[in-house]
């Protein structure tokens, strides 16, 4: 069913649901995928790499009308954030998908009236446990505790719906055969164990409509019913490769095809996708290779905990190469990984300056002090030379098995032989002695060899840092363009060297460090601020018929808050806050210093100068940086239902300041 001619390889991603912002699991399996198109290019393959947004469904639909959109706007603008990823990791994609896109809405109705067509889907009521958030049936073996999906852990709910249903059982038979043929099309071997487990547990029919579901594809000739979401995104990796429009462009690339996904999405990839394509009469995946999930300082991500990782930050302080080089380097791909920024760091400084760093700066310095800046020749044989082969063939057995971080140990282990070679042949002592001066060519020529290779290797990874490192050797042209396999080890021979500067700059641990706990405490405060700057805005709100009352409280209570008359001697805006004022505040008796979250209502004008009523035995808090000790009591009233008038609390007369209120 399959043949690869090893000349055509066409990588996918899952396509990112856009109801969430990109964090770093989109931004590895991006990195992934570009790694293995950059190196199958720089293989002399034609190379075809897809990428994009999934669009539709239920979590779409409702966070849409939370925010008051229609799912259309809403797609229309968070999708541009999966956009920005890809220019922001670097990435080569050929395409960027949309399930919004009319050639996609096409190919998706037509695939589905032709398995209407062909008996292969039918229409039918289901009945069953159903998770939201996922918007997919969960059979009750595979349930949590308590009725709850095995995937997110939410509860599910029972719901019964005329739906459209796929004959998935039909070709169950066919697909376990040919994984049997195939031990490579899952990947790695434990997902491959567990699929096959799966498909030989049977599996049943499937539901492929729903009709409470109105953003979504319809279905032709029955637009009650909405296409299921998993069939339409599926579908996607047809569209992209021409199922439809472009049959010449669908037989170049689609027999060659491999998916890379999360591995909590195997089932739809291994078993639901396949089964439709042979329904379809369309070529099985060559391979799809699922990977793990990250956590973060042994914990998993998650919004609530505040630890999921931003790969637009990582890019923004540590640059995109280094954070490629990080995913790829930390953890064998297809393994959970643990995210340590710390680590990064640690990488940074050991694997890209010390040594990769170094080799560079080393060799530059003697090349340009010993040889006026031109590569010298030399014909004796080197074991860098000997080396070079046997890296070039671990990298190659490595990539082809997306063992990324096994490729990148290989080079690193050639950079540190390179490195050590230096300190072998000492070259300085070699520059001293005229007699020595064949051999001085030797060593000079062979580490610049090292380089050349060295950055041509990492190039898939880390390919403005090879450009860099070419850049410096005197070589113009760019390395992710080069041919690894027309390599040949002397080539560099006179060449002039390009300019020198620091690939990697150290990084100073204890800095760094305290710039991290320096900016932690900023993140605090901006919390603690908004937090604020609700409390203040909700402070002694007027209170309307349909308003709900704070429970009763006794005398005591009310006497335990301290209030006081106070006046506002000077105001400042707070650079980092967009709500709060910095208020200076003169109780007669001692100053304080308050942040208020007022500055949308009152200018500093306004406000200097004006007596107002201070809790003064608020427990203090630090803002943005400032320590906050007490709060202004105003009132808020809701003008036309909609936006909200702040006014101050204020004594009638000209009472002392520093009175108590009682």
């Amino acid at each position: 069913m399959f043949m690869d001619d090893g000349k055509r390889f066409y990588i996918t991603t899952p396509i990112y649901y856009v109801n969430d912002i990109p964090h770093i699991g989109h931004a590895y399996t991006t990195t992934a995928c570009d790694v293995i198109s950059r190196y199958k290019r720089m293989k002399g393959c034609d190379v075809f790499f897809l990428t994009g947004t999934d669009e539709h469904g239920q979590k779409i639909q409702t966070a849409a009308e939370a925010k008051g959109e229609t799912p259309q706007e809403l797609v229309d603008r968070v999708h541009v954030a999966f956009r920005k990823l890809c220019t922001a990791l670097g990435a080569s994609n050929d395409d960027f998908i949309r399930t919004t896109e009319d050639r996609h809405i096409r190919t998706v109705q037509a695939v589905f009236s032709k398995l209407i067509e062909q008996g292969d889907i039918y229409k039918g009521t289901y009945s069953g446990y159903y998770c939201v958030p996922d918007e997919t049936y969960v059979p009750e073996n595979a349930m949590g505790p308590n009725h709850t999906c095995p995937d997110c852990g939410r509860p599910l709910i029972i719901m019964e719906e005329e739906s459209y249903f796929f004959r998935a059982s039909k070709y169950v038979s066919q697909l376990i055969e040919y994984y049997e043929k195939h031990a490579r099309a899952v990947m790695p071997k434990i997902r491959y164990n567990e699929i096959m487990s799966f498909l030989k547990g049977g599996v049943r029919d499937q539901s492929v409509s729903r009709t409470t579901l109105k953003w979504g594809i319809p279905v032709p000739g029955d637009e009650k019913h909405v296409i299921y979401v998993w069939f339409d995104a599926l579908v996607n990796y047809i569209t992209a490769a021409g199922y439809l429009d472009d049959p010449e462009k669908f037989a170049r690339y689609w027999p060659h095809v491999r998916h890379m996904v999360g591995k909590d999405i195997i089932r739809f990839h291994c078993v639901t996708w396949p089964l439709l394509l042979l329904a379809l009469g369309v070529n099985l995946p060559a391979e799809i290779f699922a990977h793990g999930w990250w956590t973060v300082d042994g914990e998993k991500m998650s919004k609530t905990r505040g630890n999921v990782v931003d790969p637009f930050k990582m890019v923004e302080e540590y640059g995109a190469d280094p954070f490629r080089y990080f995913m790829m380097r930390e953890v064998p791909f297809g393994n959970d990984g643990d995210f340590s920024e710390l680590a990064l760091v640690g990488r940074i400084n050991s694997d890209l300056a010390n040594d990769l760093g170094n080799l560079l700066n080393r060799t530059h310095r003697m090349i340009q002090s010993y040889r006026g800046g031109v590569v010298p020749a030399s014909d004796e044989p080197c074991d860098l030379s000997e080396m070079s082969a046997d890296v070039m063939r671990r990298v190659d057995a490595a990539m082809n098995d997306y063992a990324f971080d096994d490729a990148l140990k290989a080079i690193w282990e050639f950079i540190g032989r390179s490195n050590k070679f230096i300190d072998e042949t000492m070259p300085w002592k070699l520059a001293k002695d005229d007699t020595q001066s064949a051999k001085l060519d030797y060593v000079l020529l062979n580490l610049y060899e090292a380089l050349r290779l060295s950055a041509m290797l990492i190039a898939p990874v880390m390919p403005d840092t090879a450009k860099r490192i070419w850049t410096q050797l005197g070589i113009h042209d760019d390395p992710v363009k080069s041919q690894y396999d027309s390599f040949t080890w002397g080539n560099g021979a006179g060449n002039k060297l390009g300019e020198s500067e620091v690939l990697f700059p150290r990084i100073d641990i204890k800095e760094w460090q305290k710039h991290k706990e320096e900016q932690k405490l900023q993140e605090e405060s901006a919390k603690n601020a908004e937090a604020a700057a609700n409390a203040d805005t909700q402070s002694a709100k007027t209170e309307t018929p349909e308003t709900e009352h704070e429970p009763e409280i006794g005398i005591e209570s009310f006497k335990a808050v301290e209030m006081r008359v106070a006046q506002i001697t000077k105001c400042e805006e707070i650079p980092r806050s967009k709500k709060l004022y910095r208020l200076e505040l003169d109780l007669g008796y001692e100053s304080r210093v308050v942040c208020s979250g007022i500055k949308a209502f009152f200018t500093p004008e306004e406000l200097t100068g004006k007596r107002v009523i201070l809790v003064t035995n608020l427990k203090p808090a630090k803002l943005c940086g400032i320590e906050s000790n007490g709060m202004i009591l105003c009132a808020s009233v809701k003008k036309d239902g909609v936006s909200e008038q702040l006014t101050l609390i204020t004594p009638e007369s000209d009472i002392p300041l520093g009175s108590r209120v009682s």
